[in-house]
């Protein structure tokens, strides 16, 4: 697996939960998406540029965050869970980005 490091301003380093390395977990897991059977991998057509095709890379985003976070910790797989809820809410974040105007935040 690719060890993909993110790299965060000296004042961000001191984070108390741990949110550096959670983050840079995400970061491999989401890499490691792209090696799965429904990759089609090299920027090549997958499921979810025809789901967005159709207009419902939206929906379709939020629904499967919503599923995962819904069955956490159900099926013995909590950990996975949460790796792909956020995944889901990283790509929701992407596609809601495309389709309106990006917000700014306050004190940003």
């Amino acid at each position: 697996m690719i060890n993909w490091k993110l790299s965060f301003p000296n004042n961000i380093m001191n984070w108390k939960y741990n949110e550096e390395d959670l983050l840079n977990e995400v970061r491999d897991y989401i890499g490691s998406t792209y090696n799965q059977h429904y990759s089609a991998g090299d920027n090549k057509i997958q499921t979810l540029d025809l789901i967005e095709s159709v207009g419902d890379a939206e929906p379709f985003t939020r629904s499967n965050a919503i599923k995962y976070l819904s069955r956490y910790d159900k099926k013995g797989t909590a950990r996975a869970d949460i790796m792909k809820a956020i995944h889901y809410c990283v790509l929701l974040l992407h596609f809601s980005d495309k389709s309106k105007t990006v917000e700014e935040y306050p004190n940003r």
